[in-house]
């Protein structure tokens, strides 16, 4: 791992659905086992330029999520490495039995790449709108999950998981994301990175809740209260190491997260501490169904924002 983080944040005009088709047309370069698996989105994920280079490497499956895992699940039992895009809950739930039995329990290969993560879905609303995507996916056993911080991340992960075997779910914010490491930077699986350090909170966040734990833990620090922040962009396995270590040297654990509070990064920290005496609140989504909205609207009426955190510091603590 070689990560160096930008001492401050940038808004990064480059998206990330731009670096999938870019990163698969140069890992299809070096091997031709590669084959992008698409649902009817092929100009949503910009892979119309993968296509003309490489006809023979993508397959548009239409709107027929169930029967993609299946085709999937043939290419991989052929030798082949399947990338399988459509957005976050059409990736997971729509065909989540084909995914727990076709891919997870017969142990075969596929990169799920779920697109227009929680509230990044914005416009196209609550049927669009994933928040219990991670949860679903940490159910499948074996089953590698991560949440996507900016597009230096994501170029280095699909270039890491096409020599990797098994069931890896990514989720993503399609478009840009504000960005947080240096181009270049290299990341481990199942490790989390400390942002900034902290002695008496860490902020455990992932996706696009980082920039909002920087901006919390500015105003934290205006206050005295000395605060650390982890970027756990590997969800499944979990860095237990890691948020044991925090754990024992802060009073507070305050999980960030896109997602439904149930099932995804709050419930995997609590897991991990649960032969601690740690004490862990948590900031997400309640128990809520998605609408429509700008994002910003959305973090607001959601509460997933640096003030949500900084309120939710201070009740704890």
């Amino acid at each position: 791992m070689s990560v160096e983080i930008l001492m401050q944040s940038l808004n990064s005009p480059i998206e990330l659905r731009n670096v999938y088709g870019e990163t698969l047309i140069e890992l299809t370069r070096e091997n031709n086992k590669i084959v992008l698996l698409e649902a009817d989105l092929m100009g949503a994920i910009k892979t119309n330029n993968y296509q003309k280079a490489f006809p023979n490497n993508l397959i548009s499956c239409g709107i027929m999520e169930a029967n993609m895992v299946g085709v999937a699940s043939g290419l991989s039992l052929r030798g082949f490495i399947p990338y399988m895009h459509t957005f976050g809950p059409f990736a997971t739930r729509r065909c989540y039995d084909q995914l727990f039995l076709s891919i997870g329990y017969a142990k075969l290969n596929l990169k799920i790449i779920g697109s227009d993560s929680g509230v990044s879905a914005a416009h196209n609303g609550g049927t669009h709108m994933p928040f219990e995507d991670i949860g679903l996916m940490r159910l499948i056993p074996k089953c590698t999950v991560i949440e996507i911080s900016d597009h230096v991340m994501f170029r280095d992960i699909l270039k890491q998981v096409s020599s990797r075997y098994g069931m890896y779910y990514i989720r993503i914010v399609r478009k840009s994301m504000e960005q947080i490491y240096k181009e270049d930077s290299t990341f481990k699986i199942g490790k989390g990175i400390v942002l900034r350090e902290g002695k008496t909170v860490a902020i455990v966040a992932t996706g696009i809740m980082i920039k909002e734990a920087l901006l919390a833990r500015e105003m934290l620090e205006k206050e005295g209260i000395s605060t650390a922040v982890i970027d756990m962009f590997t969800i499944k396995p979990i860095d237990k190491e890691l948020l044991i270590r925090y754990a024992n040297k802060t009073d507070l654990i305050v999980t960030a997260e896109n997602h439904n509070i149930i099932g995804g990064l709050g419930s995997a920290v609590l897991e991990s501490l649960e032969k601690t005496n740690s004490k862990v609140a948590r900031v997400g989504v309640e128990d809520r169904f998605g609408q429509v909205g700008t994002q910003q609207f959305l973090q607001k009426e959601y509460g997933l924002t640096a003030l949500k955190i900084v309120e939710t510091v201070k009740e704890n603590l």
